[in-house]
């Protein structure tokens, strides 16, 4: 056990949480050891832990009258409700294997999903119903679907697939990526470290798309492996809306809805994250350390990391973004690292098992010895904390033939408070291929001023980020946007 890991804990509350191999498992416990404590609220009704355990049992039963055989897949077409979180609990742990379906899937998608990902049966939201009507050969059934009798959990191999999500992958190409049981619960019981208590302390908010594995791990499983009480969000908007009331003490969120955060408490005060926000958990895209700065002076602790999907999400965190802001922190115990060609290299019992029907991309991904390659390039420093340079796929091949990672030419904007979002890729201007950037503004920093004032910043910190580097790297054209960059799912800057 990492030291840096270990001491965020209370020593009496590390001793209490174990590390369970298997879902099953993992609802029988915690069902158990915080019975009475409160676990889900669909922001008007709440049940306890105890009531939980039961209602997925309860699942449980009706997902067997299925006929299904063990180990077939069970899609959930929902939004962030209490119905999604309880199916995924009880799918698992009754033995199948689920996938949480998009809530933005069109209905072509979720038919084409379906197939490529041998869907046996898919619970549905109600509204959704309509997206499933061609579907030939599963059984649809509502998302509320729940037994009248219990059904116990079932033995499980932990190396067997508990769940596959959706995700570009190391490759970039959409796939699933399967994760067994012992991988699964390795990225849930990592999300139990976060500094101070963790035990019935916390409120969270489930904002992020359970499709996503760092908003089900890190924002869900979590709570529940620590006994805290979640909140559903069916509607984003909606429920950031309504922080005063919830009174959340940790979200787990990326930087996009953190910089609206930030707007939102400078038009309406900091008593707008509910007066009790005492820790921010951000992931899944690049974190400037302008939000650091900004969240820490509201007296919020921010901490982030690094994950793929391919490693059940939690890789590395860094709870000293104050001291090390341009860091993703230390590795997560039970990995062994390493750097090849400057490329980071994970094992351990987090990593996934393959890409579905996808021994190609597998292969690219995986060596035979269980080595993932991630894909991005990396440096320890003398401490240990790790920091990413780059996306081996991203480089850009100068005319002298020297390799660069647009991420490295990036790390200097988005240290600037004025910037919210920077590209740096490989572009034509008159003729010759060159260096450019584009640059998204964080307007709030510009209070106002003219449109020109905007411009003229940007243009001069292209010029004095120009002014350190080689002849060879320089930035030579340069846009500066009025709209927002493309976003991925997880609200990264897409760069396709």
């Amino acid at each position: 056990m990492s030291n840096y890991f270990y001491n965020m804990l209370p020593k009496e509350e590390f001793q209490r949480i174990p590390y369970l191999p298997t879902m099953g498992e993992f609802v029988n416990w915690f069902t158990r050891e915080f019975a009475a404590s409160p676990a889900i609220s669909n922001q008007t009704d709440t049940i306890t832990y105890e009531q939980l355990g039961q209602r997925v049992a309860r699942r449980r039963a009706y997902i067997e009258g299925l006929g299904l055989p063990k180990g077939a897949h069970i899609g959930i077409f929902d939004r962030n409700s209490q119905d999604a979180i309880e199916l995924f609990l009880a799918v698992t742990s009754a033995g199948y294997v689920a996938m949480n379906f998009p809530a933005s899937l069109p209905e072509m998608a979720v038919i084409g999903s379906c197939m490529k990902f041998d869907i046996a049966a898919l619970f549905v939201r109600e509204e959704f119903m309509p997206l499933t009507a061609k579907l030939q050969g599963v059984k649809v059934c509502p998302a509320a679907a729940i037994g009248e009798t219990e059904a116990p959990a079932a033995t499980i191999d932990p190396e067997s697939p508990a769940a596959i999500f959706f995700t570009g992958g190391t490759t970039g190409q959409p796939k699933g990526a399967v994760l067994s049981h012992r991988a699964l619960m390795r990225g849930n019981y990592n999300a139990i470290f976060k500094p101070g208590h963790v035990i019935g302390v916390h409120r969270y908010i489930a904002l992020l798309p359970l499709s996503h594995v760092f908003g089900l791990i890190a924002g869900t499983m979590g709570c529940f492996y620590t006994g805290n009480l979640i909140y559903t969000c069916e509607d984003m908007k909606a429920t950031i809306g309504k922080l005063p009331m919830l009174k959340p003490t940790v979200l787990v969120i990326v930087p996009g809805i953190c910089d609206i955060l930030s707007g939102l408490v400078k038009m309406y005060g900091p008593q707008f994250l509910g007066g009790e926000l005492r820790m921010i958990i951000a992931g899944a895209a690049n974190v400037p350390p302008r939000l650091v700065d900004i969240f820490t002076k509201l007296g919020v602790e921010f901490c982030f990391g690094y994950g793929l999907t391919e490693s059940a999400n939690l890789t590395s965190a860094n709870a000293d973004a104050i001291t090390h802001p341009t860091s993703i922190g230390k590795i997560y115990p039970g990995q062994e690292t390493k750097l090849v060609d400057g490329e980071l290299w994970i094992k351990g019992d987090n990593i996934f098992s393959g890409y579905y029907k996808d021994p190609e991309r597998t292969a690219e991904a995986l060596t035979p010895d269980g080595w993932l390659r991630t894909g991005d390039l990396c440096h320890f420093d003398e401490e240990g904390f790790l920091y990413i340079t780059g996306r081996i796929k991203n480089l850009i091949v100068l005319s002298n033939g020297e390799n660069i990672s647009p991420e490295s030419l990036e790390e200097p904007f988005y240290a600037d408070p004025c910037v919210r979002d920077a590209m740096v890729k490989e572009d034509e201007f008159h003729g010759q291929n060159v260096i450019a950037v584009e640059i998204l503004p964080f307007m709030p920093a510009f209070d106002g001023k003219p449109w020109e004032e905007v411009e003229a910043y940007m243009h001069a910190l292209v010029a004095r980020i120009n002014e350190g580097l080689p002849t060879t790297h320089r930035i030579v054209k340069v846009t500066v946007r009025t709209e927002d960059f493309k976003r991925t799912g997880s609200m990264k800057v897409s760069r396709v």
